[in-house]
């Protein structure tokens, strides 16, 4: 989830109706919530991804099933021509539309719970392995307390997590072992632990010298485990970073920095990709804007919402999660 706070004329400004303390803290005025008219941007792009998603929905059937095959003009050529094919990729679209848009509609619905201003999700379609960058929403209005901020930022994770999980379990029978030839260049995906553990339960973990060729309905499980890991990492304004402002408070900076520390040696040993995405996460700061009263306590079901959200990132999380064999 991507959070934009908007100062009214682009300066935060000093509010004059609350204690000295209180102006020290929340010193930023937000722009009054406007009326609403018709989310007209964020359909368009709903729709566009889930044409995006269809397609690279078709295609990944078509390598599950090798129905096309390295016939003349490809898939694409024969979607040209039938385009009745794109119903194929109905399945994979259907999974990762759903998870990324409960994922969002968490945040969403969590933001109207607690009378936050924020926007209806904004999809992002691009030709992608998956077809789609994700989805964020833009909260407009500052936020109450910390129990608010774990809230919102917890919500959207286990919303996405616990619709990935019966994805998955879809999947598994509709997967297959194939056996390993060796051959240079194959592209396989890491294996979070939830990947594991379910595969494990289904009888669907792979005997040595084979591997799983897993259903599309499985890579969109797949990325929204890896979308749930990549949100929650505690850093900035991702939603782990909310999570970790909502229970450390001043002290979430500090967690930050460790957290990308650690994945420094990550890239250097195991995905490069964890060196862009710390040079990414440096770039758009470790600050966290601070909520209307950080002196509210947290319950006893927050401290827990924490430790579920620190177990679901270590269920997603994956070290290496794409490779080159």
């Amino acid at each position: 989830m991507s959070s934009s706070f908007e100062p009214l004329d682009g300066a935060p400004r000093q509010r004059d109706d609350v204690p000295s303390e209180l102006a020290q803290i929340a010193d930023t005025v937000f722009l009054e919530e406007r009326p609403e008219r018709f989310p007209w941007l964020n359909v368009v792009l709903f729709l566009v991804t889930c044409l995006s998603t269809l397609v690279v929905g078709a295609v990944q059937m078509d390598a599950f099933t090798n129905t096309i095959g390295n016939r003349a003009g490809g898939l694409f050529g024969e979607i040209l021509r039938s385009p009745s094919l794109l119903l194929a990729g109905l399945p994979f679209c259907l999974a990762i539309m759903t998870i990324l848009l409960a994922h969002e509609m968490g945040h969403y619905l969590a933001c109207r719970y607690y009378g936050i201003s924020a926007s209806l999700p904004y999809f992002i379609p691009f030709p992608s392995i998956i077809g789609t960058m994700g989805a964020f929403i833009r909260i407009r209005s500052p936020i109450h307390h910390r129990s608010a901020l774990l809230d919102v930022g917890v919500a959207g994770p286990i919303a996405g997590f616990v619709l990935a999980i019966p994805a998955l379990v879809i999947a598994m029978p509709l997967s297959r072992m194939q056996v390993l030839d060796g051959t240079e260049g194959f592209f396989t995906l890491g294996e979070p632990l939830i990947f594991k553990l379910i595969a494990a339960v289904m009888g669907m973990t792979p005997p040595e010298g084979m591997d799983l060729m897993i259903h599309p309905i499985g890579l969109a499980a797949w990325f929204g485990f890896f979308a749930t890991a990549m949100n929650l990492l505690p850093v900035g304004q991702l939603d782990g970073g909310h999570i970790a402002y909502a229970l450390f408070g001043r002290f979430h900076k500090r967690v930050s920095q460790g957290f990308l520390f650690t994945l420094v040696p990550l890239g250097i040993f195991y995905w490069q990709g964890w060196l862009l995405w710390t040079a990414i996460l440096l770039f758009i700061g470790l600050r966290h804007p601070v909520t209307m009263d950080d002196s509210a306590p947290l319950s006893r079901r927050h401290v827990w919402l924490g430790w579920i959200a620190l177990a679901m990132l270590i269920l997603c999380f994956t070290p290496m999660p794409f490779s080159i064999g």
